[in-house]
Protein backbone atom coordinates (compact mmCIF):
# COMPACT_ATOMS: atom_id res chain seq x y z
CA UNK A 1 0.00 0.00 0.00
CA UNK A 2 1.48 3.38 -1.26
CA UNK A 3 0.93 7.01 1.19
CA UNK A 4 0.74 10.19 0.11
CA UNK A 5 3.89 12.17 0.72
CA UNK A 6 2.24 14.44 3.16
CA UNK A 7 0.90 11.31 5.26
CA UNK A 8 4.55 10.23 5.69
CA UNK A 9 5.89 13.48 6.35
CA UNK A 10 3.48 14.15 9.29
CA UNK A 11 4.01 10.43 10.54
CA UNK A 12 7.63 10.89 10.60
CA UNK A 13 7.01 14.88 12.77
CA UNK A 14 5.03 12.76 15.02
CA UNK A 15 7.30 10.42 15.71
CA UNK A 16 10.26 12.87 16.00
CA UNK A 17 7.93 14.65 18.61
CA UNK A 18 7.20 11.20 20.30
CA UNK A 19 10.94 10.41 20.84
CA UNK A 20 11.75 13.67 21.27
CA UNK A 21 9.34 13.91 24.37
CA UNK A 22 10.34 10.92 25.54
CA UNK A 23 14.37 12.20 25.85
CA UNK A 24 13.15 15.19 27.70
CA UNK A 25 11.42 13.11 30.40
CA UNK A 26 14.28 10.65 30.59
CA UNK A 27 16.80 13.55 31.08
CA UNK A 28 14.33 15.57 33.23
CA UNK A 29 16.79 17.08 36.12
CA UNK A 30 14.97 19.03 38.86
CA UNK A 31 18.51 20.12 40.41
CA UNK A 32 21.81 18.76 40.88
CA UNK A 33 22.63 17.82 44.94
CA UNK A 34 25.30 15.88 47.21
CA UNK A 35 25.03 13.53 49.18
CA UNK A 36 26.02 14.67 53.17
CA UNK A 37 26.14 11.12 54.55
CA UNK A 38 28.65 8.24 54.72
CA UNK A 39 27.00 6.30 52.70
CA UNK A 40 23.17 5.87 51.46
CA UNK A 41 21.27 3.07 49.82
CA UNK A 42 19.23 3.61 46.56
CA UNK A 43 15.84 1.67 46.22
CA UNK A 44 13.95 0.88 43.65
CA UNK A 45 10.47 2.05 45.37
CA UNK A 46 8.93 3.82 48.11
CA UNK A 47 7.07 1.18 49.48
CA UNK A 48 8.26 -0.56 53.46
CA UNK A 49 9.39 -3.55 51.12
CA UNK A 50 12.03 -2.33 48.13
CA UNK A 51 15.08 -3.67 46.34
CA UNK A 52 18.47 -1.80 46.74
CA UNK A 53 19.81 -0.75 43.05
CA UNK A 54 22.72 1.37 44.58
CA UNK A 55 24.76 2.92 46.98
CA UNK A 56 25.72 6.42 46.78
CA UNK A 57 28.88 7.64 49.66
CA UNK A 58 29.75 11.09 51.32
CA UNK A 59 29.77 13.74 48.90
CA UNK A 60 29.17 12.22 45.42
CA UNK A 61 27.00 14.20 43.08
CA UNK A 62 23.45 13.57 41.76
CA UNK A 63 20.73 14.36 39.49
CA UNK A 64 17.31 14.76 41.18
CA UNK A 65 14.60 13.77 38.53
CA UNK A 66 11.48 13.16 41.03
CA UNK A 67 10.53 13.93 44.00
CA UNK A 68 7.66 12.29 46.27
CA UNK A 69 6.70 13.51 50.21
CA UNK A 70 10.26 13.58 51.99
CA UNK A 71 12.61 11.33 49.10
CA UNK A 72 13.91 12.44 46.15
CA UNK A 73 14.87 9.90 42.99
CA UNK A 74 18.20 10.68 42.30
CA UNK A 75 20.45 9.61 38.80
CA UNK A 76 24.25 8.63 39.85
CA UNK A 77 26.80 9.49 36.94
CA UNK A 78 26.66 5.67 36.67
CA UNK A 79 23.14 5.99 35.42
CA UNK A 80 21.81 3.84 38.29
CA UNK A 81 18.21 5.36 39.61
CA UNK A 82 16.75 5.36 42.57
CA UNK A 83 14.86 6.73 45.96
CA UNK A 84 16.99 8.28 48.94
CA UNK A 85 15.86 10.68 51.23
CA UNK A 86 16.16 14.00 50.82
CA UNK A 87 17.58 14.82 54.58
CA UNK A 88 20.69 13.50 53.16
CA UNK A 89 21.34 15.73 49.81
CA UNK A 90 22.17 18.94 50.22
CA UNK A 91 21.95 21.68 47.42
CA UNK A 92 24.75 22.83 44.39
CA UNK A 93 24.71 26.46 46.76
CA UNK A 94 25.95 24.45 49.68
CA UNK A 95 28.37 22.31 47.82
CA UNK A 96 29.50 25.61 46.06
CA UNK A 97 29.64 27.24 49.56
CA UNK A 98 32.06 24.09 50.23
CA UNK A 99 34.76 25.12 47.26
CA UNK A 100 34.45 28.65 48.53
CA UNK A 101 35.70 28.03 51.81
CA UNK A 102 38.40 25.23 50.38
CA UNK A 103 39.80 28.61 48.14
CA UNK A 104 39.58 30.93 50.67
CA UNK A 105 41.78 28.59 53.17
CA UNK A 106 44.46 27.91 51.13
CA UNK A 107 46.46 31.10 52.37
CA UNK A 108 45.45 30.18 55.55
CA UNK A 109 48.38 29.11 57.70
CA UNK A 110 47.91 25.76 60.10
CA UNK A 111 48.14 26.46 63.53
CA UNK A 112 48.10 23.34 64.54
CA UNK A 113 46.74 19.44 63.96
CA UNK A 114 44.25 17.90 65.39
CA UNK A 115 42.09 14.53 66.22
CA UNK A 116 38.02 13.73 66.28
CA UNK A 117 36.68 12.68 68.90
CA UNK A 118 33.76 11.13 67.31
CA UNK A 119 32.22 11.32 64.38
CA UNK A 120 32.11 14.90 62.92
CA UNK A 121 30.16 17.21 60.47
CA UNK A 122 32.26 19.48 58.43
CA UNK A 123 29.85 22.58 58.38
CA UNK A 124 29.64 25.68 55.66
CA UNK A 125 29.45 28.18 58.81
CA UNK A 126 30.06 27.89 62.14
CA UNK A 127 26.91 26.89 64.03
CA UNK A 128 24.91 23.79 64.84
CA UNK A 129 22.01 24.63 62.51
CA UNK A 130 24.03 25.55 59.57
CA UNK A 131 24.54 23.36 56.46
CA UNK A 132 26.55 20.47 56.58
CA UNK A 133 28.13 18.17 54.04
CA UNK A 134 31.57 16.13 54.16
CA UNK A 135 31.74 13.70 57.24
CA UNK A 136 34.63 13.08 59.69
CA UNK A 137 35.24 9.57 61.48
CA UNK A 138 36.53 9.14 64.59
CA UNK A 139 39.90 9.43 65.02
CA UNK A 140 40.11 11.41 61.65
CA UNK A 141 43.54 14.13 61.84
CA UNK A 142 42.59 17.38 60.38
CA UNK A 143 45.02 20.83 60.17
CA UNK A 144 43.86 23.45 62.39
CA UNK A 145 43.20 26.88 60.16
CA UNK A 146 41.49 29.36 62.34
CA UNK A 147 38.89 30.09 65.01
CA UNK A 148 35.10 31.47 65.54
CA UNK A 149 32.85 31.96 68.40
CA UNK A 150 28.97 31.34 67.88
CA UNK A 151 25.67 31.74 70.51
CA UNK A 152 25.59 28.61 71.85
CA UNK A 153 21.67 26.94 70.65
CA UNK A 154 19.31 26.80 73.20
CA UNK A 155 17.93 22.68 73.93
CA UNK A 156 14.73 22.35 71.44
CA UNK A 157 16.06 25.55 69.29
CA UNK A 158 14.65 28.23 71.29
CA UNK A 159 15.12 31.61 71.36
CA UNK A 160 17.18 33.31 73.55
CA UNK A 161 15.75 36.36 75.51
CA UNK A 162 17.39 39.84 74.01
CA UNK A 163 16.44 41.66 77.43
CA UNK A 164 18.17 38.53 80.15
CA UNK A 165 20.87 39.77 82.65
CA UNK A 166 23.07 36.87 82.01
CA UNK A 167 25.78 36.53 79.80
CA UNK A 168 24.86 34.68 76.52
CA UNK A 169 26.43 31.16 75.86
CA UNK A 170 28.77 30.89 73.24
CA UNK A 171 30.50 28.03 71.38
CA UNK A 172 34.23 28.18 69.35
CA UNK A 173 34.23 26.75 66.27
CA UNK A 174 37.14 25.79 64.14
CA UNK A 175 37.86 25.98 60.62
CA UNK A 176 39.83 22.68 59.89
CA UNK A 177 41.09 20.75 56.46
CA UNK A 178 41.30 17.09 56.47
CA UNK A 179 43.37 14.63 54.60
CA UNK A 180 41.09 14.63 51.34
CA UNK A 181 41.43 18.32 51.08
CA UNK A 182 37.81 18.87 52.15
CA UNK A 183 37.35 22.27 54.01
CA UNK A 184 34.73 23.15 56.72
CA UNK A 185 33.79 24.29 60.66
CA UNK A 186 33.48 22.03 63.67
CA UNK A 187 32.54 22.51 67.01
CA UNK A 188 35.55 22.91 68.79
CA UNK A 189 34.90 20.03 71.31
CA UNK A 190 34.74 17.54 68.78
CA UNK A 191 38.49 17.64 68.20
CA UNK A 192 41.57 17.44 70.41
CA UNK A 193 44.72 18.74 69.47
CA UNK A 194 47.58 16.56 68.97
CA UNK A 195 49.90 17.85 71.81
CA UNK A 196 53.04 16.04 72.67
CA UNK A 197 52.23 14.54 76.25
CA UNK A 198 55.19 16.08 77.22
CA UNK A 199 53.63 19.63 76.42
CA UNK A 200 50.28 19.01 77.91
CA UNK A 201 51.38 18.10 81.33
CA UNK A 202 52.27 21.66 81.85
CA UNK A 203 49.08 23.34 80.45
CA UNK A 204 48.19 24.07 84.39
CA UNK A 205 44.23 23.98 83.23
CA UNK A 206 44.94 26.06 80.56
CA UNK A 207 43.45 25.40 76.96
CA UNK A 208 46.12 24.67 74.63
CA UNK A 209 45.10 26.96 71.62
CA UNK A 210 47.76 26.26 69.44
CA UNK A 211 51.61 24.91 69.22
CA UNK A 212 54.60 25.31 66.74
CA UNK A 213 58.17 23.43 66.61
CA UNK A 214 60.30 26.16 66.86
CA UNK A 215 63.33 24.27 66.42
CA UNK A 216 65.39 21.04 67.50
CA UNK A 217 68.41 20.19 69.67
CA UNK A 218 70.82 17.11 69.63
CA UNK A 219 70.06 14.77 73.31
CA UNK A 220 72.52 11.83 72.34
CA UNK A 221 71.50 10.36 69.13
CA UNK A 222 68.06 11.93 68.84
CA UNK A 223 66.70 15.06 67.94
CA UNK A 224 64.24 17.09 69.95
CA UNK A 225 61.58 19.95 68.91
CA UNK A 226 61.19 22.70 71.14
CA UNK A 227 57.61 24.85 71.12
CA UNK A 228 55.81 27.76 71.31
CA UNK A 229 53.09 26.95 72.90
CA UNK A 230 49.65 29.40 73.10
CA UNK A 231 47.18 28.97 75.60
CA UNK A 232 43.43 30.36 76.66
CA UNK A 233 41.40 30.54 79.87
CA UNK A 234 39.29 26.28 79.20
CA UNK A 235 36.23 28.38 78.53
CA UNK A 236 34.72 28.89 75.10
CA UNK A 237 33.50 32.38 73.74
CA UNK A 238 36.82 34.51 75.06
CA UNK A 239 37.17 37.77 73.45
CA UNK A 240 40.47 36.35 72.09
CA UNK A 241 42.28 33.62 70.47
CA UNK A 242 44.76 33.23 73.26
CA UNK A 243 46.11 34.97 76.56
CA UNK A 244 49.33 33.19 76.90
CA UNK A 245 52.47 32.05 75.32
CA UNK A 246 54.93 29.90 76.79
CA UNK A 247 58.29 28.46 75.24
CA UNK A 248 59.24 24.59 76.10
CA UNK A 249 63.34 23.94 75.84
CA UNK A 250 64.79 20.78 76.23
CA UNK A 251 67.13 20.54 79.04
CA UNK A 252 69.66 18.01 77.49
CA UNK A 253 71.82 17.42 80.82
CA UNK A 254 68.42 16.82 82.78
CA UNK A 255 66.68 15.32 79.23
CA UNK A 256 63.21 17.17 80.17
CA UNK A 257 60.99 20.26 79.09
CA UNK A 258 61.11 23.52 80.78
CA UNK A 259 59.88 27.03 80.64
CA UNK A 260 62.08 29.19 78.93
CA UNK A 261 59.77 32.07 78.78
CA UNK A 262 55.89 32.82 79.40
CA UNK A 263 54.11 35.76 78.86
CA UNK A 264 50.31 36.60 80.78
CA UNK A 265 47.79 38.62 79.91
CA UNK A 266 48.20 38.80 75.90
CA UNK A 267 45.19 39.64 73.54
CA UNK A 268 46.08 37.65 71.17
CA UNK A 269 44.93 36.19 67.77
CA UNK A 270 46.03 33.99 65.35
CA UNK A 271 47.76 33.51 62.90
CA UNK A 272 51.17 33.36 64.15
CA UNK A 273 54.21 33.53 62.08
CA UNK A 274 57.15 31.78 62.87
CA UNK A 275 60.73 31.64 60.87
CA UNK A 276 64.32 31.76 61.17
CA UNK A 277 66.44 35.40 60.95
CA UNK A 278 70.02 35.91 61.22
CA UNK A 279 71.37 38.06 64.34
CA UNK A 280 74.60 38.31 63.01
CA UNK A 281 77.01 37.08 66.16
CA UNK A 282 74.32 35.42 67.38
CA UNK A 283 73.93 33.15 64.25
CA UNK A 284 70.49 32.41 62.55
CA UNK A 285 67.73 32.20 65.36
CA UNK A 286 64.10 31.17 65.28
CA UNK A 287 61.87 33.85 65.40
CA UNK A 288 57.74 34.13 66.71
CA UNK A 289 55.16 36.96 65.82
CA UNK A 290 52.52 37.25 68.36
CA UNK A 291 49.23 39.73 66.94
CA UNK A 292 48.12 41.45 69.63
CA UNK A 293 45.44 44.00 70.20
CA UNK A 294 45.86 46.75 72.65
CA UNK A 295 43.23 49.03 74.81
CA UNK A 296 42.65 50.60 71.43
CA UNK A 297 41.86 48.03 69.37
CA UNK A 298 45.00 48.12 67.24
CA UNK A 299 46.24 45.01 65.98
CA UNK A 300 50.40 45.42 66.79
CA UNK A 301 53.18 42.76 65.97
CA UNK A 302 55.38 41.42 68.56
CA UNK A 303 58.37 39.77 67.77
CA UNK A 304 60.74 37.19 69.56
CA UNK A 305 63.79 35.24 68.88
CA UNK A 306 65.29 32.15 70.59
CA UNK A 307 68.60 31.70 71.52
CA UNK A 308 67.96 28.55 73.34
CA UNK A 309 67.20 28.61 76.38
CA UNK A 310 66.91 32.09 76.02
CA UNK A 311 63.80 34.16 74.45
CA UNK A 312 63.77 37.41 74.13
CA UNK A 313 61.61 40.36 72.69
CA UNK A 314 62.71 42.17 69.49
CA UNK A 315 61.85 45.72 69.65
CA UNK A 316 62.44 47.86 66.34
CA UNK A 317 64.52 51.11 66.73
Amino acid sequence: MKFPSQFCLISACVAATLLTGCGRRHSRVLEVDYVSAPQVVLRDQLSQVFNKVGTAKNGDRVEVIDREKRFSRVRMASGVEGWVEQRYLVTQQVYDGFQKLKLDAKALPIEGTASTRNDTNLHVEPGRDTEHLYQLAQGAKVSVLKRATVEKNLPGGGKRNPTAKDATPMEDWWLVRDIQEHVGWVLGRMIDLDVPLEIAQYAEGQRIIAFFELNQVTDGDRKVPQYLVLMSEPKDGMPSDYNQARVFTWNVRKHRYETAYRERGLNGFLPVTIAHENFGKEGDLPIFILRVKDAAGNTLERKYKMNTPIVRRVVSN
